[in-house]
Parts: structure tokens; sequence; C-alpha cells
């Protein structure tokens, strides 16, 4: 687990972390007429009708780029970031999302990580393989890195791959506490450890 501020590299997740891209997902399931709470990429796997796939793919993109169009930071977490960068720490963004929808965010926010790994490079979390991949073109030991998130799927993907968690709470997501190494609640407490 080593201690916060030791950390050679960290990894971020975006939506609902660096970025709020206010997405809805009970709104999403009622677009695709899912039962809400259905986690929507496991589902989509399941689905064997190549039209209803495509019909589903079309829907999903078009909810992911409408949430990346009016993303906005969250609060501290460009200036951790810069921080990050004057520290010579590299930083990486290991998403859920689509490459294009990522790229509009990172674009229209300028987002200046030294890597991204969107669902269209890896197999999305809660698979280990992103960190994995990140931490071998770092070459790192996972053990050296910190992945940084606020749902349950980063702190599942960071377990899997044997990298320290730090769970970015809200009034939303404390639950998944006990499941963090780490726990903050402004990016402000992360910054000072990076020194």
């Amino acid at each position: 687990m080593t201690v916060l501020g030791t950390h050679q590299g960290i990894i971020f997740d975006l939506d609902g972390t660096l970025v709020d891209s206010r997405l809805d997902f009970s709104l999403l399931c009622q677009r695709l007429g899912w039962p809400a709470g259905t986690p929507i990429l496991e589902h989509l796997a399941t689905l064997n009708d190549p039209a209803e796939v495509a019909v589903a793919a079309q829907i999903i993109e078009q909810f992911e780029l409408e949430g990346a169009a009016t993303a906005c930071w969250m609060p501290g977490a460009a200036a951790l970031l810069q921080h990050l960068q004057q520290q010579k720490i590299p930083t990486a963004i290991l998403t859920r999302n689509i490459k294009s929808a990522t790229e509009l965010c990172i674009k229209n926010l300028q987002i200046n990580v030294d890597l991204v790994l969107t669902r269209e490079d890896c197999t999305p979390k809660p698979d280990p393989a992103g960190l994995l991949h990140i931490a071998g073109t770092w070459q790192l030991d996972c053990r050296q890195l910190l992945f940084v998130g606020d749902y349950l799927f980063d702190l599942q993907t960071a377990a899997r791959a044997g990298m320290p968690s730090c769970l970015y709470r809200t009034a939303d997501n404390a639950h998944f506490a006990e499941l963090a190494d780490f726990i903050i609640d402004d990016f402000s407490e992360l910054q000072q450890h990076y020194r």
C-alpha cells in the first residue's frame, strides 16, 4: 500500500473524479429501456441481436458525448494535475468511456496527462488490464502507483491489479470507503502529500 506521497505515478478515473460530466445513469437506462441500475457495458456485452447492440451502442455513445461536451473540472483537480507535472510525477487517465467522448472532454478542459486509456484501448474496468498496461508502459511496479477514482469499479480494478487505491469521496459514494486504501474528500489533500 505504501503511504501517500511516495507513489511514483498517479492514475485517475475521469467522470466523477477529475471531471463532473453530470452523467445520469438512471436516465441512460431509461433511454435504453433497461431497468434502473443495470451495469451498462456488462449488459451490452450480453446482447445477441446485432441490431439491438447497434442501437444501444449509439444511445450510449450519444449519452457520453453529451456529458463530455458539458463536463467541468472537479474542484482542485486541475491544480493537482498541474502540481504533479511540476513535481515530474507521471499521470494517466483510465476510463470506461469511448475514445471520442474522452478526447472531447480532454480537449475542452485542456486536461494534460501523460497517458489516456479508454474502453476502446483495453478491456474496461473492473478488469485490471488498463492499470497493468500503464504500469508496464511506465516500467513501474503496480505497488509503486496509485489509482484515484470515485466508484466501486475503480477500487475493484486497483485491487485486481495489486495497486493501491484512493477513493475521491462524495456524499454519494462514501459507502465504498472501506474498500479503499486511501480516502480524500478534496484534491488539495492529495496535493499536500506530493511535494
